[in-house]
């Protein structure tokens, strides 16, 4: 039988507060408080609540400590710490669970950016797409571009919403709709609308958020959902893994919430960029030892709207050294240099995949070493395309494709 914490144990609350201050916090919320000895929370947030602080008001320090020393000190005493909105969707009620244990804190959420968003436009949150970038690259926006789509965006500052227009209207959105709502539900509220393309609003308020309907062009670059992105939507020097090989290679690493992708000779990055793109959870370190094609790797990442892959500019294995344990490996190409295989499987944790493509010779014999010493799975890939074979159309093999795939015991 669970037994329900007590108040008294409960000591530390966090309250949602909006730009209509506490005229929109009910009775509980203004107790707690009131009877705070301590009160955290940034100076606007201390502001607006200023009236019914009676204890110390604490403003968050500079820079913000994310292990929240200073409200774990105080445990045992009675702490209050204000929060936008909903402090568990994009804001700090997730830091402090991470050093606060749940049955000594409660919440008083009040309605997040999106909800007040959504009720101003009418529109159905469980039918749009959500996205924070406060505080994150614009990028992450760009999986989200597609026709028709509905999108509500938390940004960061006054800046970003011409930042975001600008980016939309690039990438071949620029009739789409843009509605900024600012301040929500305060007295400075505002909402206004123009299009990408034509993005003209001046005096914006730094707390706003955006809200777009996309209306793309026969021209705009679009990600599909599907494994299997277009070669031409990465830049590449033709060391990239083939749309059709990338999209068997991706469903032979089976992405699984929150892994660690090695993508060891990441060349144009494809690999560990659909990787990452599978979902939000998953991250990638890129390992290339060509300079160019490193930096050229970080670029796609941010053109496909997955900034955080990490890229690492070494060539393996001394560069594998001091890498996070991956949960996957992918090796790709003409290498055939056995001690990259070495130190990929002796990182991989225990019960991780690893998965090898093979181009050359050279490497297509280390696989089927590797096959006989350890077992795992063997496929042979081979991909033809039409072509022109003088006035008629035949068909043009492209280089076929080895690849071994092993799960470590």
């Amino acid at each position: 039988m669970t037994t329900r914490p007590t108040p008294e144990q409960k000591w530390l609350t966090v309250v949602g507060i909006g730009e209509d201050g506490v005229a929109g916090l009910g009775d509980e919320a203004k107790r707690v408080i009131s009877a705070a000895s301590n009160v955290f929370g940034g100076k606007r947030h201390l502001a607006l609540a200023a009236k019914l602080i009676r204890g110390e008001a604490r403003p968050w320090p500079t820079p913000f400590d994310s292990e929240m020393r200073d409200v774990v000190a105080l445990r045992g005493k009675n702490v209050c710490v204000l929060a936008s909105g909903d402090p568990f969707l994009h804001g700090v009620g997730v830091t402090l669970a991470r050093a606060v244990p749940l049955a000594e804190m409660r919440v008083l959420p009040a309605p997040s950016a999106f909800s007040l968003a959504a009720s101003r436009l009418g529109w159905a949150l469980q039918d749009i797409e959500t996205v924070s970038l406060h505080g994150h690259a614009i990028d992450l926006i760009r999986p989200l571009l597609h026709q028709g789509a509905r999108i509500i965006a938390l940004t960061s500052d006054g800046e970003a919403p011409a930042q975001i227009a600008a980016l939309i209207a690039g990438s071949g959105f620029g009739a789409s709709r843009l509605t900024m709502l600012e301040a929500l539900g305060g007295d400075s509220e505002r909402i206004r609308s123009t299009t990408a393309a034509g993005f003209n609003l001046e005096n914006v308020n730094p707390l706003n958020v955006l809200a777009l309907e996309l209306e793309s062009s026969p021209q705009a670059r679009i990600l599909p959902m599907a494994s299997g992105l277009p070669d031409e939507l990465f830049e590449h020097d033709g060391q990239i893994t083939k749309r059709e090989i990338r999209a068997v290679t991706l469903s032979t690493l089976a992405p699984r919430r929150g892994e660690l992708l090695w993508d060891i000779g990441g060349g144009s990055g494809s690999i560990s960029i659909e990787w990452m793109l599978c979902h939000p959870s998953l991250r990638a370190i890129a390992i290339e030892h060509n300079p160019e094609r490193a930096e050229r790797i970080a670029r796609n990442a941010s053109a496909c709207g997955v900034p955080g892959l990490q890229v690492v500019k070494g060539a393996a294995p001394e560069a594998l050294a001091g890498l996070p344990t991956p949960d996957v490996v992918f090796i790709g190409g003409g290498g055939s240099d056995a001690g990259v295989f070495d130190a990929a499987i002796t990182a991989l944790r225990s019960g991780g995949r690893l998965v090898a493509n093979a181009v050359t010779l050279e490497m297509e014999t280390l696989l089927l070493a590797r096959h006989a010493a350890l077992g795992g799975e063997l496929l042979r890939l081979q991909v033809s395309r039409a072509a022109p074979v003088g006035s008629m159309t035949g068909w043009r093999p492209a280089m076929p494709v080895t690849q071994w795939s092993w799960v470590k015991p």
